[in-house]
């Protein structure tokens, strides 16, 4: 059984008996319920918080915070600022970065 961290996270105080209800599509952004009638889907948003961000990539949100202060991760390819203020990870630009490509212009 394949289990992402956010899985982890998540199901780490249940059971092994709900453990085996669930299962991890190799891509990890979905995960279906066994249990339910109907298969439950879930896939994250491609702008989320720093803190979904911590359980998705791994990064604390102190880590995310600093790469941005040293311009690491650049605005508007790796992160941007929502109209309320808050910072948004880019989950594609956030791939492409851990993969060494370029940023889509």
């Amino acid at each position: 059984m394949v289990l992402r961290q956010f899985m982890r996270t998540d199901l780490a105080k249940a059971g092994a008996d709900e453990l085996r209800n669930f299962r991890c599509v190799p891509d990890g952004a979905t995960v279906v319920s066994l249990d339910s009638p109907k298969p439950v889907v879930v896939a994250p948003a491609r702008y989320v918080l720093l803190p979904l961000a911590n359980v998705l990539t791994g990064y604390s949100v102190k880590a995310m915070e600093r790469k941005i202060e040293r311009g690491d991760w650049r605005e508007g390819k790796v992160w941007r600022r929502a109209p309320d203020g808050h910072i948004m990870i880019d989950l594609q630009g956030y791939h492409r970065w851990v993969e060494g490509r370029p940023a889509a212009e």
